[in-house]
């Protein structure tokens, strides 16, 4: 039973998250913010790899899936919203010069 109410815990942080989460930020996020959802996705695969290998029960692997997939999502948003925020202040300016 307690391990039941672990992951019913997991599952509603993560759905807490989910609802809690406003518009797109207005700054683009750094690189170190994108390296970190890098290793956040990294460190959840290692830990649905490690509860599958040790025999857990099917709510612990989903919150597992679940954690997983929503940090997938997120370094995916932020890594497009870093790449658009570059490349609009990449763009270069319109010539000025009258040919």
């Amino acid at each position: 039973m307690k391990l039941h109410t672990l992951a019913l815990a997991a599952l509603v942080a993560v759905a807490g998250q989910s609802f809690a989460q406003t518009s797109t930020p207005t700054t683009a996020p750094d690189k170190a913010t994108v390296k970190a959802d890098r290793d956040a996705v990294k460190a959840d695969k290692e830990k649905l790899k490690q509860d599958k290998k040790a025999g857990a029960s099917a709510d612990v692997i989903k919150a597992d899936q679940d954690k997983l997939a929503a940090d997938k999502a997120k370094a995916k948003s932020d890594n497009k919203a870093r790449k658009e925020a570059k490349a609009g202040t990449a763009t270069p300016a319109p010539s000025t010069t009258g040919k």
